[in-house]
Order: C-alpha cells, then sequence, then structure tokens
C-alpha cells in the first residue's frame, strides 16, 4: 500500500497502517507531537487504520485541524467531568471552535452555575491522568437511539434520528460514551492544562422556540505553560476588547430600543469609517471601478433566482409583506443580485470588460443572539462589496490587481502578517460543483498563478471551494497574533447562469462572464471591531476622530486657542479645544486617556510668540514650535 506524503514522496506501508505508526516511521518525536492524521481530505484519529493507497499530514499542535482535534477531545474529556460531577446530564453537542470548546448540557433540576467550573476542572485533570483511551465504534441506527434511549437522552435520540444507518459511530473513554464521528486524540493524557471559562446559555439547535441549554466554554493545552501565556493574552485582549474600548472613545453604540446587532455609529467613528472608505475609493477609482447604489431591499423573487433566499430565507429575517396581495420584499443579505441586474440593465461587448461594480452596501442578516459581538458580529453591516464581471482570458489579471488593493490596505494599516488560502475544487467529488472541467482549471490555474507571482504565503486546500467556483482568503494576525478572517476573492459562475448574463464575444456571439467577489474589508463593521483590538484604540494618525488637541492651561488663553483651532482646520486636521476648568495635568491625562496624537498647550509665552508647546502621545514633549511649523509637520506625516 503506497502512502503519499506532502511533499510528493511516496513510502509503501502494510495495509492496516495507522498514522502513528507513519509518524513513528518517520520519527519519535514527531509521533509525540503527531495529534491527528489527514487522509486524503478527511481528518482521522491517529490509531484508525489505513487500508487503500492515500494521502496523508500528520497534523501537530501548530496546525489547525490538530488543535481541533485536541479541543475536540477535550469537549468529551469535559463531558465525562459533567456527568460524573451531575449524574443525569443530558448532552446536545460538543464541538471544538476557533479557540476552545464547548458543550450544550441540560442538567435537570440542578443548575451548573460559574461556581462549578473549578469543581469540574479539577476533574477533568483527574479523569486526564488515567490515560483512557478514545475508542471509535461502529454502531447500528437501532442500537444508537436503544443505548440513548436508555440514558434517556432525547437530545441525542433526536440528533441520531437525522442521521442515515451506517453512517454512525461512537466514541468511548473511561465511563463516558458519546454519539460522534470524531476524530479524537489517543488517549487523554495529551490534554496537560485546562481552564473552563463561563457559562451561557444556548437554545437547542438554535432554535429560540426551543429549551435552552447551559453552554459551558473552556480550552485546553498540551502544556501548563502555554495556558498561561494564553491567559495573559487574554487578559490584553479585555483591554483591547472593542466593545470596550469603542464605548470608551465614543465610536459606537447600540441600543436595545433600536435592536440588538445593530449598532449605531458615533460622529468618532463615522470618521473612521469613511476615512477608510475614502480610500478604498481613491483605490478603486485609479482601477477603473464604477460606484452604485442599491436599496436595502428587494423582492423576494430576485433572492429566489440568486439562491439566497435558499440560503438565507429561513434563518434571516423573514419577508416583508406589502399592501398588495401576495407581494413580498426582502432586506438585502448581498449585494450581488443587486450588481447582477446593474450588469444586465444594458448589453455587453466584450470590449467594455472587465466591468468593475463597486458599493458599499447595507446588509442584513438574522444573525442568533448568542452569536452576536459588537461589530465583529452583527445583523446589520456594511460590505465593500465589488463584483467584476470578464472574460476568462481576463481572470488572472483581475486576481491581481485584487490581490494589489487587498496588500496595500493591510500594509497601510501595520497588518504586517497575513497569509492566503486558495480553496480549490476537489477532483474526486466534482458532482459538487458547477461549470466545466475546462472553465475550472483554467480559473484555478489563474489564482494558483497570480499567487505565485505576487509571493503570497499561502497554503492550498483541496475541497474547500465554493460549489459556484475557487476563492482566495486572506488571513491576519492582530497585534495579540490572533488570526482574523477577512478579505476574500471569489470566482462565481453560478450566478452568471442563473440571471442569464451574456457579452458578445469577438465572435459576434454570446457568452457567460466570469463574476469576481471581492470585499477587502469583508465588512466595515468587523474590520473597524478588528482594528480597534490590533490598536487598542490608538489609531495612526490619518486615522485618529482627533487628530489634536489644544489645552489652554487656564480661561485666559481660550481665544488663542479658538485662532489655532481655526488655522488648524483650514489644512482639515482634526483638532478640538478642551475649555473645562481643570488644571493643565489632568487635561494632559484625559488626553492620554483619550489616545489622541497631539497635544498643544497654550499660555503666556505661546500667545505672546505665536507658539504651541507640543506633546506627542507616548512621546511626551517635542518643545515648542511655530504653528506654521507644527501645521507642516502633521501634514507631512499624513501624506
Amino acid at each position: 500500500m503506497n502512502i503519499t506524503f506532502p511533499d510528493g514522496s511516496i513510502k509503501e506501508f502494510d495495509q492496516g497502517v495507522s498514522g502513528y505508526d507513519i509518524a513513528m516511521s518517520i520519527s519519535p518525536r514527531l509521533a509525540k507531537e503527531a495529534l491527528g492524521v489527514k487522509v486524503n481530505n478527511d481528518i482521522w484519529d491517529l490509531t484508525r487504520p489505513i487500508q487503500e493507497d492515500s494521502k496523508i499530514s500528520i497534523l501537530k499542535w501548530d496546525d489547525p485541524a490538530g488543535k481541533m482535534v485536541f479541543w475536540h477531545s477535550s469537549a468529551h474529556l469535559m463531558a465525562e467531568a459533567i456527568e460524573s460531577v451531575f449524574p443525569g446530564t443530558k448532552f446536545g453537542i460538543g464541538p471544538p471552535i476557533e479557540n476552545g470548546f464547548y458543550y450544550d448540557v441540560d442538567s435537570g433540576e440542578k443548575e451548573i452555575t460559574q461556581a462549578d467550573l473549578e469543581k469540574l476542572e479539577r476533574k477533568m485533570k483527574e479523569l486526564q491522568s488515567e490515560k483512557s483511551s478514545y475508542v471509535r465504534e461502529d454502531i447500528s441506527k437501532n442500537d444508537a437511539l436503544s443505548l440513548f434511549s436508555k440514558k434517556d437522552d432525547e437530545y441525542k435520540q433526536e440528533l441520531i434520528s437525522d442521521l442515515e444507518d451506517g453512517d454512525i459511530t461512537l466514541y468511548k473513554h473511561g465511563n463516558f460514551v458519546d454519539l460522534c464521528k470524531g476524530p479524537h486524540l489517543p488517549n487523554t493524557s495529551y490534554i496537560k492544562a485546562v481552564k473552563l471559562f463561563s457559562i451561557a446559555g444556548a437554545y437547542w439547535r438554535g432554535d429560540e422556540s426551543r429549551k435552552q441549554l447551559t453552554r459551558i466554554y473552556g480550552i485546553t493545552f498540551p502544556k501548563q505553560k502555554m495556558l498561561e501565556e494564553h491567559l495573559v493574552m487574554l487578559e490584553e485582549a479585555q483591554k483591547r476588547d472593542h466593545r470596550k474600548v469603542g464605548r470608551e472613545l465614543e465610536i459606537f453604540m447600540t441600543s436595545d430600543k433600536v435592536g440588538a446587532g445593530l449598532p449605531i455609529w458615533l460622529p468618532n467613528g463615522v470618521i473612521i469609517r469613511e476615512k477608510l472608505i475614502d480610500f478604498l475609493k481613491k483605490e478603486q477609482r485609479k482601477r477603473g471601478y464604477v460606484q452604485v447604489i442599491a436599496p436595502v431591499i428587494g423582492k423576494k423573487e430576485l433572492y429566489v433566482t440568486s439562491g439566497h433566499y435558499a440560503k438565507y430565507g429561513k434563518d434571516s429575517f423573514q419577508p416583508i409583506k406589502t399592501p398588495s396581495e401576495g407581494e413580498e420584499y426582502m432586506l438585502k443579505p448581498m449585494n450581488c443580485p443587486h450588481h447582477c441586474e446593474v450588469y444586465k440593465n444594458r448589453p455587453h461587448s466584450y470590449k467594455e470588460l472587465p466591468l468593475k461594480i463597486a458599493e458599499f452596501g447595507n446588509v442584513y442578516r438574522y444573525e442568533q443572539s448568542g452569536e452576536l459581538n459588537g461589530l465583529v458580529r452583527a445583523r446589520g453591516f456594511t460590505q465593500d462589496d465589488a463584483h467584476i464581471f470578464c472574460t476568462p482570458d481576463q481572470l488572472k489579471e483581475e486576481f491581481l490587481d485584487v490581490v494589489d488593493i487587498i496588500e496595500l490596505l493591510f500594509r497601510k494599516l501595520g497588518f504586517e502578517e497575513f497569509t492566503a488560502q486558495i480553496s480549490l475544487r476537489d477532483p474526486e467529488n466534482k458532482e459538487k460543483y458547477i461549470g466545466t472541467d475546462e472553465v475550472w482549471e483554467k480559473s484555478e490555474r489563474a489564482i494558483i498563478e497570480a499567487v505565485e507571482e505576487k509571493g503570497l504565503n499561502a497554503v492550498t486546500e483541496i475541497g474547500e471551494a465554493a460549489f459556484y467556483g475557487p476563492k482566495l482568503d486572506f488571513m491576519v494576525k492582530d497585534a495579540l497574533g490572533r488570526q482574523w478572517q477577512l478579505g476574500t476573492v471569489q470566482v462565481d459562475y453560478n450566478l452568471p447562469e442563473r440571471f442569464d448574463l451574456t457579452y458578445i464575444g469577438e465572435d459576434n456571439q454570446k457568452h457567460r462572464p466570469v463574476m469576481i467577489h471581492r470585499a477587502p474589508f469583508g465588512s466595515m463593521e468587523r474590520f473597524i471591531g478588528l482594528l480597534i483590538e490590533h490598536t487598542a484604540g490608538d489609531f495612526p494618525l490619518w486615522l485618529a476622530p482627533k487628530q489634536a488637541i489644544i489645552l489652554p492651561i487656564s480661561d485666559k488663553y481660550i481665544n488663542y486657542a479658538k485662532n489655532i483651532w481655526k488655522s488648524l482646520d483650514n489644512y482639515e486636521i482634526r483638532t478640538s479645544i478642551d475649555d473645562s476648568n481643570e488644571k493643565i495635568g489632568r487635561k494632559i491625562r484625559d488626553a492620554e486617556l483619550s489616545k489622541i496624537p497631539y497635544m498643544l498647550i497654550v499660555g503666556e509665552r505661546e500667545e505672546t510668540e505665536g507658539l504651541v508647546s507640543v506633546r506627542k502621545r507616548k512621546s511626551g514633549d517635542l518643545g515648542q514650535f511655530k504653528l506654521d511649523d507644527f501645521i507642516n509637520s502633521i501634514s507631512e506625516e499624513l501624506k
């Protein structure tokens, strides 16, 4: 049996070899660090036998999929601890998430509280030390229903009812058994450090009409030191939380009366938002984009045609009925259908392509209340959308241009560490996708070549393409090393087909354009939320809502302060005056806390000699400047 490794090398193994055995054949250290194994496009247990020729890669902690295996196993360990401490508990789902895991449980009359978490942590550590193996077991549907019927667990019974017979597996370890596809660690000893963080409510299967379960969040690590470092990072993250900083700096607000997940931009936030939009608009103009403005609602039929109603209709804002019988509208979940209609507004020749239609369009999606998170997960947000309609031959060039914009944006804002993921079609499962082999091969090659030409740090994932085309996603690391998915570029053959979009080619025949979706910011809300946390509200000068503040040392110098303000305003330097009765030390401290880049202190000497005493945030006193010299200096910095 041949095993193909990520570098393309091939080695022969006996049938039934496990991922652990393969890792051990390479080195004992690799076997020790291994957490799971990727077999073709699936993640498996390290101990699961491989029965046929396969492509494999050994997963370690540094691999996101390795962490998922680790945290999925940890969720089961926590569930075992819960069942031990709170007998009779019924279990919903317990998946790994971006940072850790959770489990939704129904503990009956005995409520699990925050105070119980420490007790559960101790129990998890006790169970971990037993080194119980995670054992996978195939089971028939009837046997699975019987097992969980005996446990009186209606949640597992409901999940089993939705599964196909012959495709059901259990995982057992210690005294705990769970319905699960896996994969899992070889045993519990891998889990060295445990922290359970919080408890929240979560409706069963995300349905607000169903029972509310208790959701317990936690995280684990293979080393205690890793946990300690993580807790320090979390402490810093709390200080940077965009909801906290956004409130303190008056960037945005929320209101229960307006509605959850519908942030309101305050004046300071509007400045940040508009400066970012202006920056992108300027770059788009250079590259031939045209701006449109589409309404925030559209006929239901528009989204039925696009397929968005099938995708978002059930779990989104419901259709709006009008006084006309049978007429229904929907809040816009995406801008793409509107832009398809813009393209279709008149006939097009190949000579006009690419046509680049851009919009900072407001869209609405009904996120579950438990998923809402300030700006980064909202129900109403603005996408910096653009849709490029081009010929297949233009695809690579347009990709390169979009990547240029995204790189420029990231570097402008100080995101020096970013990676890209190329998501391609699964060649073994082509029926999942639309479009011909020829078109797919051409578009995938165009993306790969574009990434190579740009020298991007990129990974390729087979089978992760959208059904309508391949895509390129960008991930950035913030100041705390956390990874965020932001910009995206997607190739789409689906919508041009659904909307019957055409252009007249050189052969005087009709052809389908290729549609590229791109959003460098992703959404303005999410991006600014990330930017707040990345900078801790200490924005670069060009983005700072207030770039300078004038601090008169007493009321006698208010008029001089006003004259300075007028001069700065003439040069569009965003400035305010602190005319409070506080002493100058307090004014400086308040300005520092408000994270204003420059403080201009004025008193008798400054007024007499036409000067300003300049302090720069984090740098301290810069000395006295003639006002014109300061204006020239800050203007140069803003270029």
